[in-house]
């Protein structure tokens, strides 16, 4: 059966595109996506046929009619994952650099979705036909953990505790620069206005918020901790950056920032390190099934202990 969903606009979002407002609101949802439910007569404003320019105001009320899932037809895929948490509702993986969600556009195979087709039989259908179980997303060159729903009923609870910013999601992220022992970024967010590729802080941006607690700092790096207050795309990567402190690898934000490095060995070290330091760290939430909180942890991938260790950050200090 379809499921459906309302929303209350809220005062911050006021005079926003429908489409841009309610992908804000439902952060698992693209705005294309969105658009086609929307030529489908699936969304309603105030009880009317939306449309996707509408303006909409603080009070407004969006009904969105999620259709019926179709049988997925993608190919399971022998891909090895490294399972953390699994029971029958759900499961947490601690995902490896450079592997894609789900197929896209030059990406028809060899991704996450193939892999979990693979592994469960029974995953959840709401992500859609390319998106099976799929609740929220990391980078293809971000580790760590994941969570991935396997029931309809599941992966809606899980989506709305995102979208109520009730799940803590901590992430690893080596910096360069000095930066403080803790503190926040609270910057709007959004698609850069030149480089389609990249996301920028923007007034007009969706509002994004990271807090940030150092761990460790050594020969002009910091490994910092960093939890998510919202999930916009490339939050952490655009935060730290916009503050002076992009992350070590990044291919989008952190231009050539190994230069500055006093060590030579440093500076070649992070000069080839071949995607962005970050890693997602831990998922905490209320498990939908049971009622109970778990709190799952991702180990670093050898690769970027390998480069924590090499660049002469104290082994106690490691949060392996």
């Amino acid at each position: 059966m379809s499921e459906k969903r309302r929303f209350e606009v809220p005062p911050e979002a006021a005079g926003q595109r429908l489409d841009r407002c309610l992908a804000g609101l439902e952060e698992e949802w693209s705005r294309s996506r969105i658009r086609k439910w929307i030529d489908e007569d699936l969304i309603r404003l105030n009880g009317e046929k939306a449309r996707p320019a509408a303006r909409v105001s603080a009070g407004d009320i969006l009904e969105v009619e999620i259709p019926d899932t179709m049988p997925s037809e993608l190919l399971a895929e022998d891909i090895p994952l490294e399972i953390l948490y699994e029971d029958s509702d759900l499961l947490v993986l601690n995902k490896a650099a450079g592997l894609v969600i789900h197929p896209a556009a030059g990406n028809p195979s060899g991704t996450l979705v193939n892999a979990l087709l693979h592994h469960c039989n029974d995953l959840s259908g709401i992500g859609g036909v390319e998106r099976p179980g799929i609740v929220h997303r990391l980078d293809k060159d971000t580790t760590g953990a994941m969570v991935v729903a396997k029931k309809d009923s599941i992966h809606l609870a899980l989506s709305m505790a995102f979208s109520r910013r009730e799940v803590e999601k901590t992430y690893l992220a080596l910096c360069y620069g000095q930066v403080d022992s803790e503190g926040f970024v609270d910057a709007s967010i959004g698609r850069h206005r030149v480089e389609r590729k990249q996301m920028a802080v923007r007034e007009d941006g969706q509002p994004a918020r990271t807090l940030f607690r150092r761990i460790a700092l050594h020969e002009g790096l910091s490994l910092v901790s960093c939890r998510l207050i919202t999930g916009r795309t490339h939050q952490i990567r655009v935060h730290m950056a916009s503050i002076g402190h992009a992350l070590v690898g990044d291919p989008l934000y952190s231009g050539r920032q190994w230069r500055n490095l006093p060590s030579p060995q440093a500076r070649l070290l992070c000069r080839d390190f071949p995607r962005q330091a970050l890693h997602s760290r831990s998922l905490a939430f209320i498990h939908p099934g049971r009622g109970e909180r778990i709190e799952i942890k991702a180990p670093l991938p050898e690769d970027y202990q390998d480069l924590l260790s090499k660049l002469g950050f104290p082994t106690a200090q490691l949060p392996l």
